[in-house]
Parts: C-alpha cells; sequence; structure tokens
C-alpha cells in the first residue's frame, strides 16, 4: 500500500469509513467471528459520533474581541485546542479563551459555557453517564465497565473526582434543588397514607484520629459504641401507601455523619409538609425503632406548627419482637423450646389481636415476678410501657397503614451498606455525601429531573456586546 493511499485513508472523513464498512460487509460473505465483526462496527459508529460531535462543540466557538458571560465583558486572551470526554469517547476541539484580566481570575470558553461542558472536561451527555455508574459502582469499576462498553474511556481517578466536584454545586444550591424537585412530582393518586420513617446505618470514616478519641474516652471510662473509625450515616424514607397499604412511591434521603441527623430531619420534614400541601387529607405515619432521639423528632418535631394533621407514631414491630424475644430468653433461656414456644404464642398476640400490646405487657410483668432475668425482662417491660400508644399493631394493619420500618432499613442498606461498607473502604465528608445524594435520586426516580438542574448551571449567559459581530462561528443566542 502506498504512502499516498495511507494518507488519502486518514484524511477520510469517520462517515466514509464506516460507509465503506457497511459496502464492504454487504458485499463479501457472512462473517464467521460475529464478535469481532460488532467490536468493529461499534468502534466506526464510535468514531462518526466523536467526529460529528466535536465539529458540533466547535462550531459552538465565538472568535471575537469580547463577549459578555453573564453580562461581566472578557475579552479574548488565546485560541488552542483542548480535549473533552464525550460519550462516545474524547473529542479534540480548538476553541477561544476569555478573561475579564483580573488576577486570579479563570478563563472562560464560550463554546464550553454554550455546550454546558461540566467542570471543563465533560460533555453534558458524558457527565450524566458516568454520575449515574458511579452512584451505583467504584470508580475502578466503573472505569473498567466504560472501557469494556468502548465508548468513552475516563481513568479511576476522573471518575472519583466527578461526584465530589457536582456535590459541591448541589451542596450550594440544595434548597433549592430539593424544593424544585418537589414542585415537579405530584403526590401519587391513589395516596391515602404517608409514611415518615429515620434511622442509621455505621459507614468507614476516615479519620485518624478517631482510634485516638476513642482511647482517650474509654481511659475515661466512658461507654463505647461501634467499631472504632466508623460513624452513623443518617438515612430517611417518605413513602406513599393506597387505602389497601400498597406502597405506590418511596422519596430515599441519606446525609453523612451529622450531630442529631439535623440536615436530614430537615429534609425529612420539608418532604412532608410538601406532600401535604399537595393533599392536605393524608394520614401521616411515622415509623422507627425505639431510639429516644427518632422519637424527640417523629413525635415531637416532624409537624411542629403545622395543625389539623394527625400523627400516628408507630414503634417499628419487628423491633418490637426483638425486644419481646430478649425478654423471653432471659427468662427461659437462650435457644429452649420453652421460649420459642412462648415467642411465638406472644408475637402472635401482639401482632394480630386488638389489645395485643397490653396483654404482653401483663405477661411481661408475670415474668419480672421470677428471678431468672429479671433485669432484663424488667428492661422491656418498661419499654412496651413506654411504647404502648406505638403498639397498636392488629388495629393499625387492620386499616391499612404500615407497621414496620422495613423500608428505611432497606434504604440504610441500598444507599449506604452495598456501596460504602466494601473491603478496604474509608470515606471522608465530600466524598461520601457524593455518593448518597446522587444514589438516593436514583432510587427516588428524582435523578433526571435532578442533573437537569445541575447542569443547567454549567450553562450562563454567553452574548456579544452591541456592534460585535461573531464570523465563522455560531452567533449566541
Amino acid at each position: 500500500m502506498t504512502s499516498s493511499h495511507n494518507l488519502a485513508l486518514a484524511e477520510e472523513s469517520a462517515l466514509a469509513k464506516l460507509q465503506r464498512f457497511v459496502n464492504d460487509r454487504r458485499a463479501a460473505k457472512p462473517v464467521e467471528d460475529f464478535e469481532r465483526f460488532e467490536r468493529e462496527l461499534h468502534s466506526l459508529c464510535g468514531e462518526v459520533e466523536r467526529e460529528i460531535a466535536a465539529e458540533e462543540l466547535a462550531r459552538l466557538d465565538m472568535d471575537v474581541p469580547v463577549i459578555k458571560v453573564s453580562g461581566v465583558l472578557h475579552r479574548r486572551v488565546v485560541r488552542c485546542a483542548d480535549t473533552y470526554f464525550g460519550a462516545a469517547g474524547e473529542l479534540r476541539v480548538t476553541r477561544t479563551l476569555y478573561s475579564t484580566r483580573e488576577e486570579c481570575e479563570r478563563a472562560v470558553s464560550p463554546m464550553e459555557l454554550r455546550a454546558g461542558i461540566v467542570e471543563g472536561r465533560w460533555t453534558p451527555l458524558a457527565a450524566k453517564q458516568a454520575m449515574w455508574v458511579v452512584a451505583h459502582m467504584t470508580p475502578q469499576e466503573a472505569e473498567d465497565l466504560f472501557e469494556m462498553l468502548g465508548g468513552m474511556t475516563p481513568s479511576k481517578s476522573s471518575l472519583d473526582r466527578l461526584p465530589k466536584q457536582i456535590s459541591q454545586r448541589w451542596e450550594l444550591n440544595r434548597q433549592q434543588f430539593e424544593e424544585e424537585l418537589r414542585a415537579q412530582e405530584p403526590v401519587p393518586e391513589r395516596a391515602v397514607t404517608v409514611a415518615v420513617s429515620l434511622d442509621g446505618v455505621l459507614v468507614p470514616m476516615k479519620d485518624g484520629e478517631r482510634q485516638a478519641k476513642r482511647d482517650e474516652s474509654l481511659a475515661q471510662g466512658k461507654e463505647q459504641r461501634g467499631p472504632a473509625g466508623y460513624q452513623e450515616v443518617g438515612c430517611g424514607t417518605v413513602s406513599f401507601y393506597d387505602r389497601e397499604g400498597e406502597r405506590l412511591a418511596t422519596k430515599r434521603l441519606g446525609r453523612m455523619p451529622e450531630h442529631k441527623k439535623a440536615t436530614l430531619k430537615g429534609m425529612l420534614r420539608e418532604e412532608l409538609l410538601a406532600a401535604l400541601a399537595q393533599c392536605p387529607e393524608l394520614q401521616v405515619v411515622a415509623v422507627a425503632d425505639g431510639a429516644k432521639d427518632n422519637w424527640t423528632f417523629l413525635g415531637r418535631e416532624l409537624l411542629e406548627g403545622v395543625e389539623g394533621v394527625k400523627l400516628i407514631q408507630v414503634v417499628d414491630f419487628f423491633h418490637a419482637a426483638e425486644q419481646l424475644h430478649r425478654a423471653l430468653e432471659a427468662a427461659y433461656g437462650e435457644g429452649s423450646p420453652a421460649c420459642a414456644a412462648q415467642f411465638q404464642k406472644l408475637r402472635h398476640i401482639l401482632r394480630e389481636e386488638i389489645g395485643g400490646n397490653e396483654k404482653v405487657i401483663r405477661a411481661l410483668e408475670h415474668l419480672q415476678r421470677g428471678r431468672r432475668g429479671r433485669k432484663t425482662v424488667v428492661r422491656v417491660r418498661k419499654f412496651f410501657c413506654k411504647n404502648r400508644r406505638r403498639m397498636q399493631y392488629a388495629k393499625w394493619a387492620a386499616a391499612g397503614l404500615p407497621i414496620g420500618s422495613g423500608v428505611v432499613e432497606a434504604a440504610c442498606k441500598t444507599l449506604a451498606t452495598q456501596r460504602m461498607k466494601r473491603s478496604g473502604m474509608r470515606w471522608r465528608e465530600d466524598g461520601g455525601q457524593a455518593i448518597l445524594t446522587f444514589r438516593g435520586l436514583v432510587q427516588s426516580d428524582r435523578f433526571d429531573r435532578a442533573w437537569k438542574l445541575v447542569a443547567a448551571g454549567y450553562k450562563p449567559t454567553v452574548t456579544l456586546p452591541k456592534n460585535v459581530v461573531a464570523f465563522g462561528t455560531s452567533r449566541a443566542n
């Protein structure tokens, strides 16, 4: 093959290469290695996509002396090429840079601004795809996945940085974004009940002083809870149910460790108030385990200042049954036939009989008269007495109301545990919150709408000053 022929092939457009490939295949015998054929076809299609995308990006450039970005005058400083991540792979584009000429002010590209290039490197679609994938898997796994798919091939480090960068923007505008999301979402048509739940799960943190603080507390005789280096991620859910008790939709929220879960509680309250603003007749149910802080919020603060709304408070049935089992184990012996039999009997009474909570309390009062396990039985009886009004399970189940906090426990597992507690993982605030935020948006069917809100922030208004005309490029709107 001559050098001139090689040069002609190199200058051939990607679209022409694809057309020649198609024509050659149609004239040839059927392929024997179909996987190889698919890879070659996919590669050629990707080349066409990259070529066209790069051309379209270049059309968004503006090569003029001055432009205005959000009303601020910027002057041309240089014209050069750069590489961007597109959904089909790298795009090499020549564009013009402008600056206000102020110290420390970063030069901007009208092409990037008009296209909505994300964090200086990613096309909007590529960034959206990368964010969705990293919300589900580690950056290394995401790198391997993109490599196998044969489109864009971002590195592990790029995939690690992107969620943190976008999360910073989300946090700066979080309340506004969440308000806009809620405004776009109608309460499910058949919903008659809305349930709010709160829980937490320990995750490993990158805190070099964590063990030292733990050792210091131990030396002072303070009680220690949970493994060293772990802190509690807060998870919350807002779920809608129909008259038969079928769950229709759930919003899942997660926040990195914070004192009293303050931000998460505020988010749950705003979600509930938005739902009640649409449907004031919704029955509100709060479901959680027996933790005191949960009920300080759910029982007192959740509807504080809201008039005319009845709140039903429910201690998770399975948590109540677990407490009952502990008392019976203490009284009858762990694993004994008597413990198993009594547990099955009292659990059925608690769940199925009207007034079952009172019957269980009386049974515990009888048990505490014995010597064996008395301390544990007394503690459990006090727990039941304190929460007796939150344990009317048969009545609420018959009315189609939720009696278990399985939804929020599942959120703890799917939001945090499955993604953040894998071997060797340690988290800092920024990286962990990025995962929790966008993983929660995916699981709440909000990701697409949320991404539009984020992406809009990368497209400020770019205009030409009066009497300035752009030649050779598309003029900004």
